[in-house]
């Protein structure tokens, strides 16, 4: 049988070959007045690889090849390549194989991986890596080890395979959280980020991750106010994430500072009309229903389900992508590129084109939910293929998604998946093989310079995993002559990781020619500057009127913390010196707010129990990862494109603030419809999967944190009635219902 499978893989293999380089893209069609022609009644009926193809629509220059299709592959999330260039793809194989969502926490999803052993750009062979997973959702290689994080466990795992046959046969507890999560699937973690700083990020959590080599664990650190996003995240060259938030329908948020220093976004950070989005298909299977849709051809007028974001930082594509941020949004079957611009600091995103996008399919079942810079220098493309995109939570009866996805028979597609690269016309893969696992550290370092970001990236983590201190001089001769910017601050991050960075290679680094080469080293003095330590803070001072504005917040940033008189006396004179800098004083003054509403929040505590305090400090957890996304960090909601609020504001609110029998309702079986005669973009999912404790310490927290609200906790007690009382329904509430 084992023969019998992997001839048929070779099989598809073939064809996959003969007929990718065939398979020419379409042309996207206008009007005399230069609208998009969109197809308004579309075909929901799944179409092979090679017919998808000729649905997509690229920019000129650009086309997709597949890479991987069904049968290799099923249902794929996620990508990621070993040092060797092994791809492991997540498969959620129980991900709505009906309407309803049935059986999907069932163990029987896998992680493949798959091999081009040929080099000719096409996954030849593919063995289950690991089965018998929940919906797995996050990967990230370490050396021969892949980190899985499943849905609804808090635990790490490293996967091995020992004796060579492509299994893994070894696992260990990696990371141990006992906390189970029982958030629907779309409002649980993703990321898993290994970054420039050997932080490692995720969405949804108040912590990140480092990797503790001595004990081969992973610890935690703290993030003050945690980290939002969805589905997806991204780095760049220089460390900055890019978060996406489909909740709010923002497609990129929290990209102005890192998290570890609170959330930070701008106003006017986005180019005009940038969040409207242009498929060339008709997409009335939206959750948000037809205020979502152009009423002349119902193509989805703004960004919804964004997810799976990169910036690509590759060397097989023209020059003018790199450092372009790529969003999927698989509701408008699109995928933008928006360019990235600072200006003295601040961050804007813009699209890339004008009222069309990068790419766009016609094909009713394209939903690219991830991508990333592969080993070769081009854009890999996960496409889950299937009918139906949304979770569960949001096809219930009565939801107008339902209505769509049975009228068009989209719940029928299932099972299938798709991985394509991105190639121009006029530049050829990379086809080196990596082989970074069987060399030694020595020779990862000229990898630290490598045109790809995929290179550097993976081979500062080897190093830094491996924790070889004897390459320390080597890595200080890059850090400080290396005539590649970048090789400079990976060699610098490299020492930092493995504890061998001296004092002589940083004071050069932060004298560095290069603006982006002096913030890192700022950004590494960070730790001794919490420490106190007056000779790095005396040496940051030099750094004040630095003639770049990225070097200056850095510095204001990574003085924050600190509880020396002189680094607080340098951050006041930086505030001073750049009264005019949006970014800088706005971050400043949210942090400030910050200090003054956890004071506040203190404050109030004294007058509730040690238990009621709890479930307060809890609740706020909770919040802060989940309900932000719609009702706004300081709960008084937050306005999409179109000004429009996706949920009603909490604070101040009378609802809030009265009987909590409504509002643990709500938490249990959600809400649609108008509230008080007002239609919001979204839906409230319900959150009863969650127990007592769960539901009471959200409402405690909001009811008694938020600006304008002060009324009593709600107990765990109070939950279990309204759970027991209304125990069985299936449906959400509706406003009118709860007022009966």
């Amino acid at each position: 049988m084992r023969q019998k499978n992997q001839w048929l893989i070779g099989i598809v293999a073939i064809a996959m070959l003969v007929y990718t380089c065939k398979v020419t893209q379409s042309v996207v069609q206008r009007d005399e007045n230069g609208n998009i022609i969109a197809d308004k009644n579309p075909n929901t009926e799944p179409l092979s690889p090679r017919k998808s193809l000729k649905k997509m629509y690229l920019q000129k220059g650009y086309r997709l090849e597949l890479v991987a299709s069904e049968p290799m592959i099923h249902e794929p999330v996620a990508i990621a390549w070993d040092g060797n260039g092994r791809l492991f793809v997540a498969e959620m194989n129980t991900y709505m194989q009906d309407i309803d969502g049935k059986n999907q926490m069932s163990p029987i999803c896998s992680v493949k991986r798959l091999e081009d052993t040929n080099g000719d750009g096409v996954m030849d062979k593919s063995v289950i890596f690991i089965d018998s997973l929940v919906l797995p959702r996050m990967l990230l290689t370490l050396d021969d080890r892949l980190i899985v994080s499943e849905t609804n466990v808090k635990h790490l795992y490293s996967y091995r395979d020992t004796n060579g046959d492509g299994v893994a046969d070894e696992k260990k507890l990696i990371f141990r959280n006992d906390e189970v999560s029982r958030n629907n699937l779309e409002h649980q973690r993703s990321g898993l980020i290994w970054n420039l700083d050997n932080k490692i990020y995720v969405t949804y959590e108040n912590v990140r991750y480092v990797y503790d080599r001595v004990n081969d664990v992973f610890k935690t650190e703290s993030l003050i106010e945690g980290s939002r996003g969805q589905w997806g995240l991204t780095n760049d060259d220089y460390g900055r994430l890019f978060y996406s938030q489909a909740g709010s329908e923002v497609p990129a948020l929290d990209f102005q500072q890192n998290p570890f220093y609170g959330r930070l976004d701008l106003k006017n950070q986005y180019s005009r009309d940038f969040l409207e989005v242009w498929p060339i298909i008709a997409t009335p299977d939206v959750q948000g229903g037809v205020g979502r849709l152009r009423p002349a051809d119902s193509t989805l007028n703004h960004f919804t389900a964004v997810a799976g974001q990169s910036i690509y930082r590759g060397n097989s594509l023209p020059a003018v992508l790199k450092g372009d941020l790529l969003i999927p949004e698989p509701v408008g079957r699109l995928i933008r590129r928006a360019k990235v611009i600072n200006t003295d600091g601040k961050i804007t995103l813009e699209n890339a084109y004008q009222k069309e996008e990068f790419i766009a399919s016609a094909d009713m079942n394209f939903r690219p939910v991830n991508t990333a810079t592969g080993p070769d220098g081009c854009l890999y493309i996960v496409d889950m293929y299937r009918g139906i995109i949304q979770e569960g939570n949001w096809t219930r009866p009565g939801s107008f998604l339902r209505r769509q996805i049975l009228g068009r028979q989209l719940d029928k597609n299932i099972g299938r998946g798709r991985i394509y690269r991105l190639v121009h016309d006029d530049i050829k893969p990379d086809r080196t093989l990596p082989r970074m696992l069987s060399l030694p550290s020595s020779q990862l370092i000229k990898y630290l310079s490598h045109p790809n970001g995929w290179w550097r990236d993976n081979a500062q983590k080897l190093m830094v995993v491996r924790g070889d201190k004897s390459i320390a001089p080597q890595l200080a001769a890059v850090a400080t002559t290396s005539e590649s910017e970048l090789a400079r601050i990976h060699a610098l991050w490299t020492l930092k990781g493995l504890g061998a960075l001296n004092n002589e290679t940083l004071m050069q680094a932060l004298k560095d020619n290069a603006p982006q080469v002096r913030r890192t080293a700022v950004w590494i003095s960070e730790e001794e500057a919490i420490k106190g330590n007056e000779q790095v803070i005396k040496a940051l001072d030099a750094l004040k009127r630095d003639p770049s504005a990225d070097v200056r917040f850095q510095l204001a940033l990574s003085l924050r913390f600190s509880k020396s008189e002189t680094a607080q006396n340098i951050v006041k004179e930086l505030l001073a010196l750049n009264a005019g800098n949006e970014l800088m004083t706005e971050s400043q003054k949210k942090y400030e707010e910050g200090i003054r509403t956890r004071a506040l929040a203190d404050e109030n505590s004294k007058t509730m129990t040690a238990e009621e305090q709890r479930l307060v400090q809890r609740g706020a957890v909770f919040f802060n990862q989940l309900c932000v996304t719609c009702h706004g960090a300081d709960g008084k909601g937050v306005l999409n494109q179109n000004k429009e609020m996706p949920a009603p504001p909490l604070a101040g609110s009378k609802n809030v603030n009265g009987d909590p029998e409504k509002l643990v309702k709500v938490l249990l079986h959600g809400l649609t419809g108008p509230v008080e005669g007002k239609v919001y973009s979204d839906i409230m999912p319900p959150l009863g999967g969650n127990d007592d404790q769960y539901i009471a310490s959200v409402l405690s927290y909001i009811r008694k944190n938020l600006a304008g609200n002060n009324a009593p906790i709600v107990k765990p007690s109070d939950v279990k009635k309204v759970r027991d009382a209304t125990a069985g329904r299936s449906k959400f509430w509706t406003w009118a219902e709860l007022n009966q």
